[in-house]
């Protein structure tokens, strides 16, 4: 085991799984075999991580969250309590013979959560989307399209309502802009974040 490593004793940490140094795998957690979990992570009780699932450095899981195969997560990235990633945008339990679907009866479908993203509780993260760098997902969002950078979203299904800092606070605009590009202020920390317009323009849809 990896320096600092802590495993509840409730766990189930699959030996063929990977876990960083310092990171801590919390009461009823199931880790399974090729699992991917960098340094310094925080994963809740009851989490599920799925087969090959890839984590980064210092993310935090929280409470029963279900990460399915198929789901990366980078580095410094929040996943709040009880969300739920899916893999699957056909999902049968038969085929059509009725016969039992197994691994080789349907296609994964992967989804990417970028460095520094946060979810909100409850929120359900359809396969086949990516979530951008610092973005962030209200919480009991339905997001079921790609997330941009900085984007913020919510609802069901989630939409663009804006643009957050990557320390956590909404984004005005400067009123300076080019043509390609709209200048956000963060007004806690001073930060400048430019805004692709064609990104921009979407905020409402």
């Amino acid at each position: 085991m990896k320096p600092g490593v802590r495993i509840h004793p409730t766990a189930e940490v699959s030996p063929e799984a990977e876990i960083g140094a310092g990171t801590s795998v919390w009461h009823q957690a199931q880790i399974r075999e090729g699992a991917c979990i960098g340094t310094n992570c925080v994963i809740g009780k009851g989490v599920y991580i799925d087969s090959g699932v890839r984590i980064g450095n210092n993310v935090k899981i929280q409470n029963y969250v279900s990460v399915y195969h198929g789901v990366t997560v980078q580095d410094g990235v929040f996943i709040g309590p009880h969300v739920c990633f899916t893999n699957d945008k056909r999902p049968r339990a038969v085929n059509p013979d009725g016969s039992l679907k197994g691994s080789e009866d349907w296609v994964v479908s992967e989804t990417r959560i970028l460095e520094g993203a946060a979810i909100g509780a409850n929120s359900v993260i359809v396969c086949g989307t990516t979530i951008g760098r610092w973005a962030m997902v209200g919480a009991g969002s339905v997001v079921t399209r790609d997330v941009p950078d900085y984007g913020l979203v919510w609802g069901n299904p989630a939409r663009l309502q804006g643009f957050v800092c990557p320390c956590g606070e909404r984004l005005q605009e400067t009123g300076s802009c080019r043509e390609d590009i709209v200048w956000m202020r963060c007004p806690k920390c001073g930060t400048d974040i430019p805004i692709p317009a064609d990104v921009y323009q979407r905020i409402g849809g």
